[in-house]
């Protein structure tokens, strides 16, 4: 038998954080370094991974298949393709810097309410949380990816609620309120969610009779399984309910702002750059490939809704008072970039879909972990109570502004390349919905640029006078993320010739191809 690596390199992090778990309280610096060192060892295994990886060869490679509930046909099966090696390398190599730029977060707190945060809880769940994503990216048993999917909410709920940002207005009580509220809010709607696609996963297991997702897929292409049109189209709006949510698109998008707003900015980072990665991630996977002829039957109303997406969540953006809320709408905007480029049903659009959740990953990472150390100091979340920070903290001011830059996409940072394939692969399906996309750009640019404008220029308000720049915990942070974002800018190769392949098979699986561009003949 082969060596497991695919289990290994997710059973790292989650031993990792019963071992942190597990440090006595009073060894909290040890905790931190454990966690860091766990989470360094993952990276290291997922580049292993990335690196056997051949994107000429199979579909599904460095599988594991094991017997696991025999009497439903549930098995432990894994196995990745060039859209899950990609997303798993992006999760390994944020979660240390998550981890880094939350060295103090949980340290104890001397409030009037007197309470403690258990600093080792606080890193061994996002070990855990990093565990169960990479799983869940690799995972090619329906129902061991409904218990993952479902699964993660319960360590992403009490670092929302039990570690939330410091930087509150009021009272620790009108805090801990809105803390407790985001975090319930976050569970419910994806609770929610998770059950309607329970119902969808018992249907599927019905008509197919096993939850393999290749065995499934496999069966539907020689046509020994066929599922009738009707329970196609449920069986698909049952999953991509609760992607939908997780994504999150528009209307079911509330839970983010609230989410993002009140945990700490490497939890929020934790949020968006990974966790509702998963979301998007199953479209590809499983809404097109157990689903094909339901999927290009919903594909207009879902096109319409990311329009909605990229539009709604740039203009709140623009609107926005709170630095956080302002990255979390924003990020709603972007998701609805990823669907779409998802659902035009042309290989530039998937492809480029599947390098926006990576590069989206990055830039946000980047932008709101200084945003979290620009609030730490300040100990305020509102626009506001800035202006003139370039003056007192340059290198704060221009690590922020790249940051921004590559959120509005600006040519030569990472995610001008997957937002122009975006944009393309819709043009050549859906014209009118590629210019109504390119909206989104313009909105970026200003969202972004006004927010730099009113924090770091202008005249130095009082408050912000002795504002200290970047410390080398947080430049190791912050440059290397920036690093990513330019290399990935000007030489995008080796992203797109791991997930092309990938994107191809997909595009098999619903039966699509590029659209050939009209040439006039020539008179």
């Amino acid at each position: 038998m082969s060596f497991p690596l695919l289990t290994v390199t997710a059973a790292v992090p989650a031993v990792g954080a019963i071992l942190t778990a597990a440090v006595p309280a009073a060894r909290r610096t040890a905790a931190k370094w454990l966690a860091l060192l766990v989470s360094l060892a993952t990276l290291v295994l997922a580049g292993i991974v990335f690196a056997r990886f051949e994107p000429g060869g199979e579909r599904y490679q460095l599988t594991e298949s094991y017997a696991w509930i025999k009497d439903f046909g549930v098995r432990y099966e894994l196995g990745v393709d060039g859209i899950g090696v990609a997303l798993i390398a992006l999760t390994a190599l944020l979660i240390p810097f998550v981890i880094l730029a939350g060295w103090h977060d949980a340290d104890p707190l001397e409030t009037s309410s007197k309470r403690w945060r258990p600093t080792q809880g606080f890193f061994a769940l996002i070990l855990m949380v990093e565990a169960m994503v990479i799983l869940s990216f690799e995972a090619t048993d329906v129902f061991l990816f409904y218990i993952l999917f479902e699964a993660m909410l319960i360590p992403m709920y009490f670092l929302i609620g039990g570690f939330g940002d410091r930087a509150h207005a009021g009272s620790d009580e009108n805090a801990a309120a809105q803390r407790s509220y985001a975090a319930v809010k976050f569970l419910l709607y994806n609770l929610v969610g998770g059950l309607i696609m329970l119902a969808a996963v018992i249907g599927l297991y019905v008509v197919a009779g096993n939850f393999s997702l290749t065995e499934i897929a496999g069966a539907r292409a020689d046509g020994s399984l066929e599922i009738a049109t009707s329970t196609e189209r449920w069986l698909f709006l049952g999953f991509f309910f609760a992607f939908a949510v997780k994504a999150p698109l528009w209307p079911l998008h509330t839970w983010l702002p609230n989410a993002m707003g009140e945990a700490t900015a490497p939890v929020a980072v934790l949020i968006t750059a990974v966790v509702d990665k998963v979301g998007t991630f199953a479209m590809l996977r499983f809404c097109l490939g157990l689903f094909p002829e339901a999927s290009k039957w919903a594909t207009p109303a879902i096109v319409v809704l990311a329009l909605i997406s990229i539009v709604y969540g740039a203009l709140v953006a623009v609107g926005q008072r709170d630095i956080k809320r302002l990255v979390a709408y924003a990020s709603i905007s972007h998701f609805g970039f990823i669907i779409l480029g998802i659902f035009a049903m042309t290989s530039q659009g998937q492809s480029g879909a599947t390098l926006y959740m990576v590069n989206h990953g990055i830039s946000t990472a980047a932008l709101m972990l200084v945003a979290g150390f620009l609030i730490s100091r300040r100990g305020s979340r509102l626009i506001a109570d800035y202006g003139g920070v370039q003056k007192v903290a340059p290198v704060l001011a221009g690590t922020f502004l790249i940051g921004g830059l590559a959120t509005l996409s600006l040519p030569g940072l990472a995610p001008f390349v997957s937002e122009f394939l975006v944009l393309v692969g819709t043009y050549a399906r859906y014209p009118v919905a590629g210019v109504i996309a390119t909206t989104g750009i313009v909105l970026a640019a200003l969202y972004t640029l006004v927010l730099y404008q009113r924090t770091m220029t202008g005249p130095v308000k009082e408050e912000v006078r002795k504002l200290p720049d970047l410390r080398p915990r947080e430049l190791a942070v912050v440059v290397p993320l920036i690093a990513v974002l330019i290399f990935l800018g000007v030489f995008p190769k080796p992203l797109t010739d791991v997930v092309n392949p990938a994107v191809r098979h997909t595009m098999s699986d619903v039966q699509q191809k590029d659209p050939q561009p009209e040439v006039e003949a020539a008179k």
